[in-house]
């Protein structure tokens, strides 16, 4: 089975955190904080930019896709104190807090961020990072072995691991899990089983560090990983701000305030992947300067408002009613 494998299957969990050139701050004097908040990483971020040497101050996702932007920005939200709904499912996307959050994710990646944000995602992110174009990058734990990679980066070794920034939270971060699945509509459901339960074993790892490199082996899916002398040393620069990131994330309570759902880079209704599209695509739109932030907030604050009326969102203490009701 396993020389069939072209392409290897990778099950993994994230969380996210804060990326950064040592060198660069080396060079400029700068101190990366233990526990860094943003107000901080955005100073940070303008004295680290340099255009005339091709270098941004911060990499940050800005293309539209409610997996694209608002993974990175829904924490960013959260942690100033904003929200997309309050406990009664109204919408908050025009709050005070929540305006504040989007206006200064959009000003930095505007104002000391890479170049043509608005069509920048995790993939550009990446390879600025890998190319040394960036002094820090904020994203998912799960990059961090491709930058560590001495084959593939130019930065390999010259990095840095600090918390997701915070604001007015304790913590910061997303949880997310990329997970294999047998789809009741197999043909051989039997086999899929038997591949599924290779490739999520605990010697897979092992042979995924022996045949494609210990730096790269996918992260957050099995604890005894942790365990594997090879991938310690492989992975020194950021296994242990990877455990902590994964294990810091308050996935009940997030934010300031409560929610009647779970979640910290999405909203956990079934609407939300129409619904965090379009709100992004506007918000994209702001940083590419087609329009302010508050017109995209002002016609995101609608869609929002749109999906509870539509799909039966009321106050019952967080639970969903049908429509007919």
């Amino acid at each position: 089975m396993t020389e069939r494998v072209r392409c290897p299957p990778r099950s993994h969990g994230e969380s996210s955190f804060l990326m950064y050139r040592k060198d660069l701050f080396a060079k400029a004097g700068l101190t990366m904080p233990q526990r860094p908040n943003w107000q901080q990483v955005a100073r940070l971020a303008a004295k680290l930019h340099d255009p005339r040497h091709g270098v941004a101050g911060i990499c940050l996702r800005g293309g539209p896709g409610w997996g694209n932007l608002l993974m990175p920005l829904n924490t960013v939200i959260l942690t100033f104190g904003g929200r997309w709904y309050d406990e009664h499912w109204n919408p908050r996307l025009t709050s005070p807090e929540t305006k504040k959050a989007v206006r200064f994710y959009v000003d930095l990646v505007r104002l000391h961020g890479q170049p043509r944000p608005a069509e920048v995602g995790p993939a550009e992110c990446l390879r600025t990072m890998r190319q040394g174009k960036a002094a820090m990058w904020y994203d998912s734990t799960a990059l961090a072995g491709s930058l560590e990679d001495p084959n593939s980066s130019k930065v390999a070794g010259r990095l840095g691991y600090a918390p997701a920034p915070v604001v007015s939270t304790a913590s910061s971060g997303w949880l997310w899990s990329w997970s294999l699945a047998i789809p009741v509509t197999s043909k051989n459901p039997q086999a899929a089983w038997e591949f599924v339960s290779w490739a999520t074993s605990k010697g897979y790892p092992k042979l995924y560090g022996e045949r494609l490199g210990w730096v790269r082996v996918p992260p957050g899916s099995r604890m005894s990983t942790y365990q594997l002398p090879k991938y310690q040393q492989a992975t020194k620069a950021f296994v242990a701000p990877t455990l902590h990131a994964l294990d810091a994330v308050n996935l009940v309570h997030p934010g300031v305030h409560e929610q009647p759902w779970v979640g910290m880079s999405y909203v956990g209704i079934p609407e939300y992947a129409g619904l965090g599209n379009r709100v992004s695509a506007e918000i994209s739109a702001a940083t590419a300067g087609r329009q302010s932030v508050d017109e995209a907030l002002a016609r995101s604050q609608i869609f929002a408002r749109d999906v509870v009326e539509g799909g039966g969102y009321r106050d019952q203490g967080g639970e969903r009613e049908s429509p007919e009701q």
